[in-house]
C-alpha cells in the first residue's frame, strides 16, 4: 500500500498581493469590498500556522493550543494613536502555550510583503523586575546566555541583536564592567528576515520550524529566568 502524501501548507502570491493592495488602500470601505480576498488570505495563514504548530510541538509543549489562538487580529488599536489607519499591514502569529496570550517568551511569525517577513523571539518589552533579573544573571553567570546566542548555528541564522540599548551603564553597574554591552540592553531580540520569494516556497513552514528550534534554548533561558525561578521560590 502506497504511503500517503502529506500536503504542505503554503503561503501564495495572492495572499501577499492582498497585503500589498491593503497598504495602498488602508480604509474600511476598500476592506469590505475585498473581504473575500482577506478571508482567503487569513484561511491560508491559519493552515500555515497549524502546520507550524504541529511541527513545533515535537520539541515544544503546546497543550490545548490551536492556530486561531496564535493569530493576531488584523484590526489596529487606534484609540491612542495619531495614525488612524484601521488595519495592520501584516499577518502575524505567536507560537507558544495557549497562543498569543501565553504571557511567556514565544516565537513570533510576521508575514509582510516587501521582504519584511521575519521570525523572531526574545526579550522585547520586559517589566522592570524581569530586566533586573536579566542583568543580575548577566553579572553572575553570563556564560549561560552567551553559550546560547554565540553558538555558531544560532549566530549564523540570527547575526544581529535588535532592540533598545541604554547610552550609559544601568544603575548598580560600572561602565567598565566586562559585560557592559549586554547589561546596557533594555531589549534583546533576535530575528531572521525572509524575502517574498522565500515566503512563497513550499517548504517555508519547515524553515520557520527549524528557526523556532534554533530559538528554543534562548526562549527557555528567558522563560526560566522570568517565570520558573519565581515558581520554584513559591514551591519552596
Amino acid at each position: 500500500m502506497a504511503a500517503k502524501t502529506v500536503t504542505k501548507a503554503v503561503l501564495t502570491a495572492p495572499t501577499l498581493q492582498f497585503m500589498r493592495d491593503l497598504a495602498q488602500n488602508n480604509n474600511r470601505e476598500w476592506f469590505q469590498l475585498n473581504r473575500k480576498r482577506y478571508d482567503a488570505a487569513k484561511a491560508e495563514f491559519v493552515t500555515f500556522v497549524h502546520q507550524v504548530l504541529q511541527q513545533v510541538s515535537a520539541f515544544e509543549p503546546l497543550p490545548n493550543t490551536d492556530a486561531k489562538d496564535c493569530i493576531f487580529r488584523i484590526n489596529r488599536d487606534i484609540r491612542f494613536s495619531k495614525d488612524k489607519a484601521p488595519y495592520k499591514l501584516n499577518l502575524a502569529a505567536a507560537i507558544g502555550p495557549g497562543g498569543r496570550h501565553s504571557g511567556r517568551i514565544d516565537y513570533y511569525i510576521h508575514i509582510q510583503p516587501g521582504n519584511e517577513s521575519f521570525i523572531g523571539a526574545g526579550m522585547w518589552q520586559p517589566t522592570p523586575e524581569h530586566l533586573a533579573k536579566f542583568r543580575q544573571e548577566i553579572d553572575y553567570n553570563v556564560e549561560s546566555l552567551t553559550d546560547i546566542i554565540e553558538a555558531q548555528p544560532f549566530r549564523a541564522y540570527f547575526p544581529e541583536i535588535w532592540g533598545e540599548t541604554m547610552k550609559t551603564a544601568p544603575k548598580g553597574y560600572t561602565a567598565d564592567h566586562p559585560h557592559i554591552d549586554l547589561l546596557r540592553r533594555k531589549q534583546l531580540f533576535f530575528m531572521h528576515r525572509y524575502t517574498d520569494k522565500e515566503v512563497l516556497k513550499p517548504g517555508f513552514a519547515d524553515e520557520i520550524t527549524q528557526a523556532c528550534q534554533l530559538l528554543k534554548p534562548y526562549c527557555d533561558y528567558l522563560n526560566y529566568l522570568f517565570f520558573e525561578e519565581k515558581d520554584e521560590e513559591i514551591t519552596l
